[in-house]
């Protein structure tokens, strides 16, 4: 079974996105296991990123990748670090500037707010997962 951390300030402030999110749990949980971590701000962002192996950061600057691509990428990057991966979330006023990471990715040109970031990011691992089992789920 795939891990992945989710870092992300703050709480769930819309209980309808709270929902969501959970369906795509839901969803998820017979083939990803997903732990969210809320730091309250960015020092606490950056000491969770510090303790991290390899953490990617969701970025608007990072690598841009189709859902393809995305998927190709998600099981590379399991296989890599062991079936465990950690991602990071800025809060309303993006990542830390002070953050280090290697690798930053993007999942649009578009700014979203960090609470609909969630939102999406489930959407695309759940997409990338039935990508990669090759299920009927993506269509071009």
């Amino acid at each position: 079974m795939y891990k992945i951390k989710i870092v992300s300030i703050g709480g769930w402030k819309e209980p309808w996105l709270s929902q969501a999110v959970e369906e795509y749990s839901r969803r998820l949980r017979p083939n990803l296991s997903i732990e969210w971590m809320h730091p309250k701000d960015n020092t606490q962002l950056l000491q969770l990123a510090e303790k991290a192996d390899r953490p990617v950061a969701l970025d608007p600057n990072g690598k841009l990748r189709s859902s393809p691509d995305f998927s190709t990428w998600l099981i590379d990057a399991f296989e890599k670090r062991g079936c465990r991966l950690t991602l990071l979330i800025g809060g309303p006023d993006g990542l830390p500037e002070e953050l280090q990471v290697a690798e930053k990715i993007s999942l649009s040109p578009l700014t979203f707010t960090h609470q609909l970031t969630r939102l999406i990011l489930m959407e695309q691992l759940y997409r990338s997962l039935e990508i990669a089992r090759g299920s009927p789920y993506h269509r071009l």
